[in-house]
């Protein structure tokens, strides 16, 4: 660390291999094989790296980094209870909702629905697969189409009337 902290660079690449090693066997004694022990080491050569220049050459080195250590260690039990206490365990997880048939939805067949589209006219269909279809804004389509955004806006809602009376779904 000595070395180190004077700038030699191969050293430093050594003590922190050295320490990887050190923290990971450390660290699996201490709290057993957890994908954890990962994050143990990389937080704790993060944590000497920080406060390499914090230590004094003059003290031994090993009480200044075991102390960094345990205090990495201390983070990692802290933050494995807090997610314990927070999720389930698979067995205990609830069932996935299952997604309603792909040519049925909000109660409609989709095939009737595209088929209602295109039974429009062509610029009422051109607006509706625009807007909903594809998502876009009433200007793009406003823009494209060489029309006001009001002009867009009368005709889509038009187009939903129709649609609505040729799906047989006044209230919607």
């Amino acid at each position: 660390m000595t070395l180190a902290q004077q700038g030699d660079g191969a050293a430093y690449a050594e003590l922190l291999t050295m320490l990887a090693t050190t923290v990971r066997a450390y660290a699996r004694r201490r709290l057993g094989e957890t994908p954890v022990i990962d994050d143990v080491v990389q937080e704790t050569l993060l944590s000497v790296h920080a406060a390499r220049r914090s230590y004094d050459p003059r003290r031994p080195f090993a009480p200044w980094f075991y102390a960094i250590l345990s205090s990495r260690l201390a983070d990692a039990r802290r933050r494995q209870r807090r997610l314990a206490s927070r999720e389930l365990p698979d067995a205990m997880a609830p069932e996935p909702a299952t997604p309603p048939p792909v040519h049925e939805v909000m109660g409609f067949d989709v095939a009737s629905v595209y088929a209602a589209v295109d039974a429009l006219p062509a610029r009422q269909r051109a607006i509706v697969r625009a807007l909903k279809l594809r998502d876009e804004s009433v200007r793009e389509v406003a823009d494209r189409l060489g029309m006001s955004p009001s002009a867009v806006k009368v005709a889509a809602h038009r187009a939903y009337r129709t649609l609505r009376r040729l799906l047989g779904d006044p209230g919607r």
